[in-house]
């Protein structure tokens, strides 16, 4: 059995016990979050599709860790012009397990 949800403006497969990074949520490490924006549930030949979400169905997870990225250069540069920019950017995410989805 497995869902796509969708949260922080992307979509994800998940399945049951399989931990992901998603975008930052405002919960503190232990919780649970429930994730209500399930665009599809599928369990065997069992296939429901939401328009664009499913009503009855939700995903139940515990928050295992909230951290930072990698760092990610950014560097613009124009040759011949002397001009040269470098930045950088770490990207906030929160570590979730999945515990249970139900349809």
């Amino acid at each position: 059995m497995y869902a796509v949800i969708k949260t922080g403006g992307k979509q994800y497969k998940v399945t049951e016990g399989e931990t992901l990074k998603i975008e930052s949520l405002k919960a503190d490490e232990g919780s649970s979050v429930e994730l209500d924006k399930v665009l599809m549930v599928i369990d065997g030949d069992d296939v429901k599709v939401g328009t664009p979400f499913l009503d009855s169905a939700k995903v139940t997870a515990s928050v295992v860790a909230n951290g930072r990225h990698k760092k990610v250069k950014i560097v613009k540069f124009k040759r011949r012009k002397h001009y040269r920019k470098q930045m950088g950017h770490r990207q906030n995410f929160t570590e979730i397990k999945i515990d249970k989805i139900s349809a």
